[in-house]
């Protein structure tokens, strides 16, 4: 009976070098996962873990003596050297087989930098304004700055893992990159990265239109907004022209217009570059933008799994006893559903609040017309410079005002209140 069931497909947990390592254990060959008879034994520097000077004898010879230039034992000396010894661990091996290598036999001089670059990463932070020093021939390193040196290297590598993960499965074409130089803190232990709207057990989410325009060269007086009764949102550069508040409808699968309709602008994706940062004011992560931002452009979608409000209220009272919000309402025509970012999410996740932002939330609909279920966009409501942090007010509605909620500062209110960090003059205090 088994064998009428077909092959089982189980995800694996482990990491592509985690399963390398393994095989090299155990001395398995594996071709799927790059582990042959040929390189089982290939030896690559991964990162460095510490540092010693070693005494070494050399023999040295003084000279030959008169009985035809034989060498005597009191014609030779021993020579005691310094020798500087670095230890390697091995990519691809597990952390048994690290060795202490000398610098000769190293050609890695961008993870010797980096190696270097880790220790005076923990004097700056171990003795705050105070400049870090390196000494000079020190027999040993100090255990804690080589607790250090491999918590930084193990954590670089999660999380350029992590960024490698993140761009496989984004779905505009524009790089996320991932940043940590304020603490050890690595990749998000429960976070799934999604590309659009999740919707969990019970709730439709329609997936393609059943109407749209018959536009050649939108807009038109027939357009997907027109027909809807609002207003065209976009101008020739697909900037806005639209105030907070007034919903989008852009062109969608049922259009005649083309990809380049200038009507097309969310489903696009993300036109920019943008960075995943660690804070380094205790607001965790954050992001920024890597390439100017023109004042009323597109930036991201807010992404999430969609769940009922009467769910919303139960994971919010979790949440903020945690002292974490990723809960936005959708709530432009009612208030059954709301988006929930905190375990499936796309770059909006990491997006911090701000009572002061540069970003501004619209209402977006394109393919699911259903007006309780609209797509959240963030728009720059203001120019954003190459590296500035990405920010957007948590209690901003999409129908542009400020949810009631973060107003009322009654003592009678049960659910405990997240302080607000922004640092923006204009700080109500309160996240929530």
């Amino acid at each position: 009976m088994a064998t009428n069931r077909g092959a089982w497909c189980v995800p694996c947990l482990a990491s592509f070098e985690i399963l390398q390592e393994l095989c090299r254990k155990e001395k398995l060959t594996c071709d799927a996962i790059g582990i042959t008879k040929k390189n089982i034994n290939d030896y690559e520097v991964e990162y460095l873990c510490d540092y010693k000077i070693q005494q070494q004898q050399e023999e040295q010879h003084l000279g030959a003596d008169a009985r035809g230039g034989q060498l005597s034992a009191a014609a030779m000396t021993l020579d005691v050297k310094d020798m500087e010894l670095y230890l390697v661990k091995w990519k691809g091996w597990p952390e048994s087989a690290n060795t202490w290598e000398p610098k000769k036999h190293l050609k890695c001089s961008s993870l010797l930098k980096q190696f270097y670059t880790d220790q005076l990463t923990f004097l700056t932070q171990s003795e705050p304004g105070k400049p870090p020093v390196l000494k000079n021939n020190i027999k040993k390193l100090n255990p804690a700055i080589v607790d250090f040196v491999v918590k930084k290297a193990k954590q670089r590598i999660a999380l350029q893992r992590w960024e490698e993960e993140l761009n496989r499965k984004k779905s505009h074409k524009e790089r996320i990159l991932v940043e940590n130089r304020v603490d050890l803190e690595g990749p998000p232990m429960d976070f799934y990265y999604i590309n659009e709207y999740k919707a969990s057990p019970g709730i439709n989410l329609a997936a393609k239109a059943l109407v749209g325009c018959e536009c050649l060269s939108c807009p038109s007086d027939n357009c997907c907004p027109a027909g809807a009764g609002v207003q065209f949102a976009y101008n020739e550069h697909g900037q806005l022209r639209i105030q907070p508040g007034q919903p989008i409808y852009e062109c969608n699968s049922c259009c005649n217009c083309g990809p380049d309709c200038t009507n097309r602008v969310v489903q696009k994706g993300t036109p920019y570059p943008l960075c995943i940062f660690r804070t380094s004011d205790g607001r965790g992560w954050g992001v920024k933008t890597l390439q100017k931002i023109k004042k009323n452009s597109f930036v991201m979608e807010y992404v999430g799994e969609v769940i009922t409000s009467e769910e919303a209220e139960r994971r919010g009272q979790l949440y903020d006893s945690k002292g974490i919000t990723y809960l936005f309402d959708l709530d432009y025509a009612s208030d059954e559903f709301t988006v929930d970012a905190a375990r499936y999410g796309n770059v909006s996740h990491f997006v911090n609040h701000s009572c002061d932002p540069n970003l501004q939330v619209f209402n977006v609909f394109i393919e699911n017309l259903d007006i309780r279920v609209p797509r959240i966009a963030l728009f720059s409501s203001k120019t954003i410079k190459v590296g500035e942090e990405l920010t957007f007010d948590y209690q901003m509605k999409g129908s542009g005002d400020l949810s009631t909620d973060s107003i009322d500062i009654s003592p009678a209110r049960k659910r405990p209140r997240t302080v607000c960090k922004c640092g923006s003059t204009s700080c109500r205090g309160y996240l929530n």
